[in-house]
């Protein structure tokens, strides 16, 4: 298990263009300002802080990484967040361990464990008066599963490079990944994510993967999220159908406009992919997996004419959702109109930013 005396984890390694270094760098200064500001607002209002990955009430935190070492968060890129590694101790052993018990002493007392922290949706202030976090359990709502490392495509603002250097196995064997399924299991949860910073159709077993991850959590919401490119034969359109939701990130509606922010993809396969996947599945006559093309918003794809094109693509194809997801990363490609309002009429509001649910609920539709 990791000790409290590791040496401090290497810089993130982004090697990109000039101006996606520089929005990195904005990036890391922004979030030194936050984990400053939060640190002086606890020690004023008194209010410290929890996490809700370590008392075991998050639904989307705690992650087993490819080398089953396990992570309090999804954006562990330098592996400040390890809590542990399953192949030298238990699960309990690394979720109760000192790592954990220290981030939390460090919550408490109003100071932020890693920098992380403060893009989190984990990241709780304690109510007032409150002096302590909840007795800690072990987690149970969701979990992540990193099958793979590994991508074909390389996104402005993922810093994956510097995660799967530190990874000592970068794709998961499938006896590992069976191993994950029983602990899973054994822990009753009820959502697992299978993503983290890899693509997981990458993996050469995912035909084996998805059924046996299904077989061993029947009664389990199983994701993906895909930027659909690989998500290209009946053999894995196959093990598809074991899953319950799979998000296509596709981030735009041609191949010069993804590539502004997903280098190394392609619109036109990707695209292909939600249409013959929605095809199969319709073929068998099932619900699930539920189909939905997440479209991140930025200022160079959010133009009324992108949105409407986009929804008119989605209808004709068959997915069941369209999401659109605002990002303040690369900061440069905020989205104004959303942030402004002027998207308030599209679909209806909610968690990731505005979606459109394409199954009979006309209402939430705009009209051409």
């Amino acid at each position: 298990m990791a000790t409290l005396s590791d040496p401090p984890a290497p810089a993130l390694r982004r090697n990109r263009d000039p101006k996606s270094r520089f929005n990195w760098r904005v990036s890391d200064f922004l979030r030194d300002l936050l984990v400053t500001w939060h640190e002086w607002r606890a020690r004023i209002t008194g209010r410290n802080f929890y996490c809700d990955a370590l008392i075991g009430e998050s639904e989307y935190g705690i992650t087993v990484n490819s080398d089953l070492t396990v992570s309090c968060c999804c954006q562990d890129y330098d592996g400040s967040g390890h809590l542990g590694d399953l192949r030298k101790n238990t699960f309990e052993e690394v979720f109760y361990g000192p790592v954990s018990q220290k981030f939390t002493a460090d919550l408490t007392r109003g100071k932020v464990p890693i920098p992380t922290c403060v893009r989190c949706g984990d990241f709780r202030r304690m109510a007032k008066g409150q002096t302590a976090p909840a007795k800690p359990r072990l987690p149970y709502r969701g979990m992540l599963l990193e099958n793979t490392v590994i991508c074909n495509v390389d996104c402005i603002g993922c810093a994956r490079e510097t995660a799967a250097s530190l990874r000592v196995g970068k794709q998961m064997p499938l006896a590992e990944l069976s191993q994950m399924a029983d602990l899973a299991a054994r822990l009753g949860m009820q959502q697992i994510f299978y993503l983290n910073l890899g693509e997981p159709f990458l993996s050469p077993n995912i035909g084996k993967e998805l059924p046996l991850l299904r077989a061993k959590n029947p009664d389990c919401r199983i994701v993906v999220s895909t930027n659909g490119v690989l998500l290209n034969t009946d053999a894995k359109r196959e093990a598809a159908l074991s899953l319950s939701h799979i998000l296509f990130s596709v981030h735009g509606i041609n191949d010069a406009m993804s590539e502004r922010y997903m280098k190394g993809g392609n619109f036109e396969k990707a695209y292909a992919a939600m249409r013959d996947m929605a095809a199969y599945r319709n073929a068998r006559g099932v619900r699930e997996p539920i189909l939905e093309w997440k479209y991140l918003l930025f200022n160079w794809n959010d133009h009324p004419d992108h949105i409407e094109k986009a929804i008119a693509m989605a209808q004709e194809i068959g997915v069941d959702i369209l999401s659109f997801w605002p990002t303040n990363n690369p900061f440069y490609g905020i989205s104004w109109r959303y942030r402004l309002g002027l998207m308030n009429h599209i679909g209806v509001a909610c968690w990731k930013g505005r979606e459109i649910d394409f199954r009979n609920k006309p209402e939430e539709i705009p009209a051409r």
